[in-house]
């Protein structure tokens, strides 16, 4: 209960520090917003066009869990995995915070939880993420990125939202984990621990559900309740 409401003041914080308390929007945000999709870059820091770019990798990271953790839910995490495409953390919280502990994936898997659940998919992200980080890293003007996040709306919340989706992982891994057969409070700490790719590895290298093993379990749960 006291990770429930933790996760549900934190929303509430984020919307009213996001309207209300961040630097105003600016007049030229939705062309900015629009370069960015487009892959329009010219004249844009690369330190934003990384951190925009990164921002669809997460939902992506978060995905690969919550549609397994979702399956056992009463309410189904695809459209709060789906929104948080377009607005993080903002999407994500109230699935958090309305989940259950899930530590079983039940049934078999689908060929969409077959995709996010394959190595393959870790390892492309990473690789992803990675050229990102790079490109921002090695020609971004951060004095630019200082001074922009400090005046400009969308570039401070999108920047938050990048830490809270950080921060937020745990939330979802050790349920994670446990599914796979993974209770070591040291590796939790580590993928923890470190940002992006720490989440972005443990896609990479974690065992994947077997659907023998979600078979078992349903059955089981058919005795029970019969």
């Amino acid at each position: 209960m006291l990770r429930k409401v933790a996760l549900f003041s934190l929303w509430i914080g984020l919307i009213i520090y996001a309207f209300f308390l961040a630097p105003p929007d600016q007049p030229d945000t939705f062309e900015l917003i629009k370069k960015l999709s487009i892959g329009q870059w010219q004249g844009i820091n690369p330190l934003i066009i990384s951190l925009f770019n990164l921002m669809g990798v997460w939902p992506l990271a978060y995905s690969a869990l919550a549609f397994t953790d979702g399956r056992s839910q009463k309410i189904p995490a695809w459209p709060f995995a789906t929104a948080s495409f377009g607005v993080g953390a903002f999407a994500l919280l109230p699935y958090l915070f309305l989940r259950e502990p899930n530590q079983e994936f039940v049934g078999k898997k689908n060929v969409f939880i077959k995709l996010l659940d394959s190595r393959v998919t870790g390892i492309i992200l990473t690789v992803i993420a990675s050229i990102l980080v790079a490109y921002g890293v090695q020609g971004g003007n951060w004095q630019d990125f200082i001074q922009q996040w400090q005046t400009n709306r969308f570039i401070h919340v999108m920047s938050l939202d990048f830490c809270l989706l950080c921060i937020l992982f745990p939330v979802l891994l050790g349920d994670d984990m446990a599914r796979r057969g993974w209770k070591n409070n040291q590796l939790f700490w580590l993928i923890s621990l470190v940002p992006l790719l720490g989440p972005l590895i443990y896609l990479c290298v974690r065992p994947a559900l077997t659907e023998d093993n979600a078979t078992d379990i349903a059955k089981q749960q058919v005795i029970v309740n019969s």
